[in-house]
């Protein structure tokens, strides 16, 4: 590693969105172009329920990214209604590597999502006993909490119960964003990780109302406050296994964001790992960086790392101010912003 450049082992993300249709057509090889693998969510419209629509969904993201060796892990969509044989038919596929909990109604398309955790005990039940982690998104959905409060809520009504019920069952934290979600990882197991998004490293709630309200800075979970970002920077740099990288990044069409009720996501697959790059730099951390971006989450869901190097330079450039989709726009995180770090 020089001063002005940094060659990494290939990286994974471990959290994403990419939509289905044209959207996942565009996004998809921006994702493929850094990373050599990515868990890929479920919660299309609509969701992906059995192994049948996964192998669908995945055999199309192949397409999209015929000229990589990106490979999309493929994950399931927690319901109410979900059947323990379901499980078993997702465990015998050779893709599908996770089980996503989506609190029912907690964010973009999470209406099918589980009304309550009890009801999918015996599911849980089953992951734990062929070994298929489960992913979180950490919050509840009362309208009595304070939305910046339903992470730590959720890790004292929910996941503190669910750990000391299913202990050997895998879990991840998903897009954690409270000085409470990083001490919750760190008072656990190696069967508990969580992933880290680039806007909660690098952006506090100021940014959603910086200039008026900023809808392209609004996420599920929300920005927090200051000593929240300095703490999940610390985590994700101190080389700690537990913390690995997931972008979340989330697309959506310029009018869906800017609407009357805009939809919640920051897009950030166009530079992600220079956006992490950027993040460990400001951190004084880049030493750290290739063992969260591409050793813990291969560490943490059993694969080998990649044999494949990658290498981001130290190189000013622009940002698109927005990113065509047909005729619709796509505005990408820091739009029109100058970025100091380039993959090449």
């Amino acid at each position: 590693m020089s001063s002005d450049s940094l060659t990494i082992i290939q990286p994974d993300d471990w959290h994403l969105h990419l939509r289905d249709g044209e959207m996942m057509q565009l996004v998809a090889p921006m994702t493929a172009k850094q990373f050599g693998r990515a868990i890929v969510m479920p919660n299309l419209r609509p969701p992906i329920t059995t192994a049948d629509q996964a192998l669908k969904y995945r055999e199309s993201i192949l397409k999209a990214t015929f000229d990589s060796e990106f490979l999309p892990l493929m994950t399931l969509y927690l319901t109410d209604n979900t059947e323990v044989e379901e499980i078993d038919k997702a465990k015998a596929s050779s893709f599908i590597k996770a089980v996503k909990y989506y609190p029912a109604g907690a964010t973009t398309n999470s209406d099918s999502g589980v009304t309550r955790i009890d009801n999918v005990y015996p599911v849980l039940e089953r992951m734990q006993d062929l070994a298929i982690p489960l992913l979180l998104h950490g919050e509840v959905t009362d309208e009595h909490v304070d939305v910046f409060d339903r992470e730590a809520v959720f890790i004292d009504r929910i996941l503190i119960p669910l750990r000391q019920k299913f202990p050997e069952l895998k879990m991840v934290l998903e897009h954690i964003t409270t000085q409470q979600g990083v001490d919750y990882v760190l008072s656990q197991d190696k069967n508990l990780g969580a992933t880290i998004t680039p806007q909660h490293l690098l952006l506090n709630r100021n940014a959603i109302f910086k200039g008026g309200i900023n809808p392209h800075h609004y996420c599920l979970p929300i920005l927090k406050r200051e000593i929240h970002r300095e703490a999940l920077v610390k985590a994700a740099t101190s080389g700690d296994p537990r913390f690995f990288l997931g972008t979340d990044s989330a697309p959506h069409t310029q009018i869906n964001k800017e609407s009357a009720c805009g939809c919640a996501g920051i897009f950030s697959a166009h530079a992600a790992i220079e956006f992490y790059a950027l993040a460990f730099e400001r951190a004084g951390a880049l030493h750290q960086l290739e063992a969260f971006a591409s050793f813990h989450g291969a560490d943490f869901y059993g694969f080998s790392r990649h044999s494949k190097t990658i290498t981001i330079k130290k190189e000013p450039w622009t940002i698109p101010s927005e990113i065509n989709i047909g005729k619709a726009k796509i505005i990408p995180f820091m739009a029109g912003e100058e970025l100091s770090w380039k993959i090449s």
